[in-house]
């Protein structure tokens, strides 16, 4: 089938293609899109491809927090130094997310957009309490991406809406541990089964006094759990803490069998990763012991 493309160079361009056709792929790296436009699996009116656009692409610090463009790539993010100064976890999914030819072309707009359960950058997104930036030809608006991000492949994007950016503020410095882990199928190039992304506060006396911990991989979206973080608060970062964390989210987790793993083996994962933490901490920190071996019964 003939389809127009649109290789636009501004935001304008972009409303009025939209205009004549509402019903257009949107894409800029195209390293989700196109793949499933080759295989049949969508067939758009038209293509409207916004990799030229420089509205897209600024990376620059406003209102105490950085602002990213949606247009802005894996690979840019994976070099800055302030992702890996400021956000850790996110800047540790960005070196473990596909190929360096997927990082080079792929954006965090369109991590964001195709809004898989299994997106590398979206658990980090959830526990740094990001904000995407959404415009129209009337205005623009924000919203928390827990929020905004509503099933598999699914947002609260709005006709002639488009996603322009994220805002991310930084976690003060005593969330001294952040971590993000997925495990897939092979070493490289995995598309992740389960992934945890975790920022806890860690006290001078090992005790845990703030935690956030989100899941990929494991439920219809990323899966956030405030009474597993409060089962954390004033325990110790040890194994024994771990232990009933983990059985909390063998029951809190929503996982699905596909070809990739069983939604039992997920859930089992999705505690396991818990078990990193005070290893993690520990690898940092030579004088601070693990504790017990002990496991959670899922």
């Amino acid at each position: 089938m003939s389809r127009p493309v649109y290789m636009l160079s501004g935001m304008d361009e972009l409303w009025e293609a939209l205009e004549r056709c509402p019903h257009a792929l949107i894409f800029a790296g195209g390293t989700d899109a196109l793949p499933r436009l080759r295989r049949n699996l969508i067939d758009p009116p038209a293509l409207i491809c916004l990799e030229r656009i420089a509205e897209l692409r600024p990376l620059e610090e406003r209102d105490g927090g950085l602002f990213i463009g949606a247009g802005v790539t894996h690979e840019t993010l994976l070099r800055d130094r302030r992702i890996a100064q400021r956000w850790p976890a996110l800047h540790q999914a960005l070196r473990v997310l596909g190929s360096p030819h997927i990082r080079h072309m792929g954006t965090i707009g369109g991590n964001i957009v195709t809004a898989s359960p299994a997106g590398d950058t979206l658990p980090p997104l959830y526990i740094y309490d990001t904000e995407v930036e959404i415009r129209s030809p009337q205005g623009s608006r924000r919203a928390p991406i827990r929020e905004w991000i509503i099933g598999p492949g699914k947002t609260a994007l709005k006709a002639g809406e488009v996603l322009t950016g994220v805002w991310a503020s930084p976690l003060d410095d005593e969330f001294n541990l952040q971590y993000y882990e997925k495990v897939g199928q092979r070493n490289a190039l995995a598309i992740s089964v389960v992934s945890l992304a975790a920022a806890l506060k860690i006290g001078e006396s090992g005790v845990i006094e703030d935690a956030r911990l989100a899941w990929g991989s494991v439920g219809p979206t990323v899966v956030r759990s405030k009474d597993i973080e409060d089962s954390l608060l004033g325990r110790p970062l040890r194994h024994d803490t771990m232990v009933r964390a983990a059985e909390m989210a063998c029951d809190t987790v929503k996982p699905i069998s596909d070809v990739r793993a069983s939604a039992d083996y997920r859930r089992r994962v999705a505690g396991a990763l818990l078990y990193r933490l005070p290893e993690v901490w520990g690898s940092t920190r030579p004088d601070y012991g693990v504790g017990s071996t002990a496991g959670a019964r899922c």
